[in-house]
């Protein structure tokens, strides 16, 4: 099937609108898009006409969504483009809507500080699918600007934040991702 993927430059014109759903989260904004052109007569730059698109986003991406954007920030969203049309009271509507793939702050009027979201085991007995309801959680930081890192009381070894030693060989600490364990270096605690 042929898409359309879009990359927009714009400023978030709406909080993002994050709900929890069967199938993970769900969120929604609105973005806008204001072309800059140059005006030869004034010899000023001057902005054209304002386009807004509505950006959906799914699972692990709305809720740092959520999370991380405030109304009036400059972003990049890329996705994939979806126009329909419907008629209300008599008038037919045009919508544009972008299935967002990634969404980023625009570093060229900014600067952002990024946190890396650590996923969270679900509870012992809970269904698989729906994912974690209290949306993400960032590794924090220690004052030299690197994450830092837990002791674990039981051992009495340091790791990274969710980490556990291994029960069978001792080692560790040991992050699991998905279904998929790994090895995670230790470092000394302060």
């Amino acid at each position: 099937m042929n898409e359309t993927l879009v990359t927009l430059v714009g400023n978030a014109a709406t909080a993002v609108d994050f709900r929890e759903t069967t199938s993970g989260g769900m969120a929604r904004f609105r973005l806008a898009v204001t072309p800059r052109r140059w005006d030869r007569e004034k010899q000023l730059w001057a902005d054209g006409h304002t386009s807004f698109y509505t950006v959906w986003a799914w699972r692990a991406l709305a809720s740092n969504l959520a999370a991380s954007v405030s109304v009036g920030e400059p972003l990049l969203v890329h996705g994939r483009l979806k126009v329909r049309e419907e008629e209300r009271d008599g008038a037919r509507r045009t919508f544009v809507d972008v299935e967002a793939v990634a969404v980023g702050h625009d570093l060229s009027r900014g600067s952002a500080a990024f946190r890396r979201a650590v996923r969270r085991e679900p509870p012992l007995g809970a269904g698989t699918g729906a994912g974690d309801a209290e949306g993400p959680v960032f590794a924090s930081e220690s004052a030299a600007g690197g994450p830092s890192w837990e002791v674990d009381p039981a051992d009495g070894r340091a790791g990274p934040p969710g980490a556990t030693a291994d029960p069978e060989s001792g080692e560790g600490p040991r992050r699991r991702t998905g279904r998929q364990e790994r090895r995670v270096g230790l470092v000394s605690a302060p």
